[in-house]
């Protein structure tokens, strides 16, 4: 399917296109009131004003946040259909601002990072819920930390085989689960209807400019948006439309749990949550009777919020990969269901971040004061982005400065407020976003530094020498088709060091010499090759043009592409010896892939030293760029050559002349 019919069909409003958008996009913020109003009331006793101070907070932090900022502006910023905040680079980064990178790669760091807590504090909040029912009131800790690692470890185990299965499961889950949330919240509203005056921002601003707590108060309401950056990365899968109308939906059901939960408190008010059994204001407000279906149905809930973000995760990582933000490491398609991957290792270093915080912090109430720091810091990126992006489509701009001035000040004061989790475990995501932030900067800085010195020449002052070594039959032929990769994005030139490998470094005597180029454009799903032929049936370059969400299987991709060129009668591939040529077997074909290590000849600033030396440990831990690229390796040459960038120019070397022996008369 075409990128552009792709694009027109997600956005087509459909019942079943609805039921998708519930199960994949809203996972995450629909699971928020399982701890949002649990986290706002805290220890302290319930009190009335902290209660409409905080619904009043939750109500406006939606409207401002998650559907003015998100589902009206920013999903409007899709790249072919594709969201999320590396697709909002690629777009905005053809303004020629190069400092962009900086919010791009914070972003995406952060909102990986998020990954390791978000999947702990829905499992964990869902499975505390066995405390509101008398059988399971006294259940200790230790049991629900192993129950939450045991649901963690599998969920994370079943990526491998792919969501295909259970992913048409998803959205009939989540529908049943926003009834759950109205049907619920309607009961706990049946108490106390006065809750709805605060919908007056008064009672917003009164909590935020009185309440001594007022800044932890914050720090709390914005746990009730931290899906919205999910929400726009998720954007390629249901398209902007489905997701706009299925929000009508969802805010209304968010809405109306939350001030069904804050009627009950108000009812309970002087009361402390720890004494109510079950502790959360979501359960405790259940029927007894329902309390059992209610946990199965949140378990599942969070299970698929946590699938969400498990997804995300893997496809950012491919967008770095695509983007040259990250080492290149192994990809596996589970299932044929567009943009569905499985990254081994990221995979499992969410597991671990996870199953770290499960057993360090033991508690959803424990988490909900790290929770939120680094998704923030991911939104005001985002705001920067979108900012870019707003001048790019020539926006009204007093919009423009009023969009930058009131978001900035919104997410500016949610990170003040949250800067305080720092130290109730909110560091542990903020090293980890720090690795990996560090890990992107190096990577793409030392390919900078490398392409500076890379050394291109003229094809065509090497073509006549080319052509005469395929002839020249006193060399052995070291293959019939002799394949190189190369980082050339000019058609005319090359690397020397490939000119150098062909003629020098062994000589290489071929039938067909053919030179391919991959270039990542902005389109995530683009799929285009050009054939430029440089001497009929002898030199031949490929240019592949590939979306950065696209796997370069350049193995399948080069194979599909000679096929096409031998129906079309272009280039004979038929062996050139005359034993096997009579019988038309085809030729065989070696690639060959030019692998640089760092030379110790070489005078670099110490700073550009660092960034080199930890960018080759990663590329000794990376996948080798034969396999990232899907080469065949059982007809596959590796050439090592010394990267020399800056060569030491004055060496400080005299010859001695040896003493002449005396004659002897």
């Amino acid at each position: 399917m075409q990128n552009g019919t792709h694009h027109t069909h997600l956005n087509k409003v459909t019942a079943a296109g609805l039921l998708v958008t519930l199960g994949i996009i809203f996972g995450d913020i629909g699971t928020s009131p399982l701890y949002v109003l649990k986290a706002i009331v805290g220890d302290a006793p319930i009190d009335g004003d902290t209660v409409l101070g905080g619904l009043s907070c939750i109500f406006w932090t939606l409207t401002m946040q998650t559907t003015l900022k998100y589902v009206v502006l920013t999903l409007r910023a899709d790249n072919k259909g594709e969201g999320g905040i590396f697709s909002l680079y690629t777009l905005v980064r053809r303004t020629r601002v190069k400092w962009l990178i900086f919010p791009a790669i914070i972003g995406g760091a952060t909102l990986i990072a998020d990954g390791v807590i978000t999947p702990t504090i829905s499992v964990s909040s869902a499975i505390e819920g066995l405390r509101a029912t008398d059988y399971f009131h006294d259940i200790p800790t230790s049991t629900i930390v192993t129950i939450v690692i045991a649901i963690l470890t599998l969920l994370f185990l079943i990526q491998q085989f792919g969501t295909k299965t259970v992913g048409g499961m998803f959205g009939p889950i989540m529908l049943v689960w926003f009834m759950m949330l109205g049907t619920v919240g309607l009961y706990g509203l049946s108490g106390n209807l006065s809750v709805f005056k605060a919908i007056n921002p008064y009672y917003a601003w009164d909590i935020l400019s009185h309440h001594p707590e007022g800044l932890l108060i914050l720090g709390a309401v914005f746990l009730c948006t931290t899906g919205a950056e999910a929400l726009y990365s998720d954007l390629g899968h249901c398209g902007r439309k489905n997701i706009q109308i299925a929000w009508i939906f969802v805010k209304i059901m968010l809405l109306v749990n939350y001030f069904g939960q804050g009627a009950w408190l108000m009812n309970h008010e002087g009361k402390y949550l720890s004494e109510i059994q079950g502790g959360n204001p979501f359960y405790s407000m259940m029927p007894e009777w329902f309390l059992y279906i209610g946990i199965g149905i949140a378990t599942a809930a969070t299970i698929i919020a946590s699938q969400a973000l498990i997804s995300a995760s893997f496809t950012l990582i491919n967008e770095a990969m695509r983007l040259n933000l990250w080492p290149k490491v192994t990809i596996k398609y589970p299932t044929e269901m567009r943009g569905q991957l499985y990254i081994p290792s990221i995979n499992w270093l969410l597991w671990a971040g996870c199953v770290a915080i499960m057993i360090g912090l033991r508690e959803s109430s424990n988490m909900e004061a790290a929770y939120g720091l680094t998704i923030n810091i991911d939104m005001l990126m985002t705001t920067i982005l979108l900012t870019y992006f707003l001048v790019l489509k020539r926006y009204n701009p007093l919009f423009i400065f009023g969009f930058l001035i009131v978001y900035m000040f919104i997410e500016g004061s949610f990170l003040m407020a949250n800067l305080s989790k720092i130290w109730h475990g909110g560091w542990i995501t903020i090293l980890l976003a720090s690795v990996l932030v560090s890990v992107m900067l190096v990577w793409n800085y030392a390919k900078k530094i490398r392409a500076r010195y890379v050394e291109f020449v003229k094809l065509d002052d090497y073509r006549d020498m080319i052509v005469d070594l395929s002839k020249d039959l006193s060399i052995p032929k070291y293959s019939t088709h002799l394949v190189y990769l190369t980082q050339a994005s000019q058609p005319d030139e090359i690397e020397a060091k490939i000119i150098y490998s062909i003629l020098q470094k062994q000589p290489k005597r071929a039938d067909i010499y053919w030179f391919i180029h991959v270039d990542v454009v902005d389109e995530p799903y683009r799929m285009e090759y050009k054939v430029i032929e440089k001497v009929h049936n002898d030199i031949i370059r490929v240019d592949f043009r590939l979306g950065f969400r696209v796997a370069p299987r350049i193995n399948l991709m080069f194979r599909k592409v000679v096929q096409d060129m031998v129906r079309n009668h272009e280039v004979d591939i038929t062996s050139r010896y005359e034993s096997l040529n009579k019988n038309n077997i085809i030729g065989d074909f070696r690639f060959v892939v030019i692998e640089k290590f760092l030379a110790l000849e070489n005078d670099l600033p110490w700073y550009e030293k660092i960034i080199l030396d930890i960018y080759f440990i990663l590329r000794r831990l990376s996948l080798p760029e034969a396999r990232a690229f899907g080469l065949d390796t059982s007809s596959l040459t590796i050439e090592k050559f010394p990267l020399i960038v800056a060569p030491i120019k004055d060496i400080n070397l005299k010859r001695i002349v040896p003493d002449q022996p005396k004659k002897t008369e």
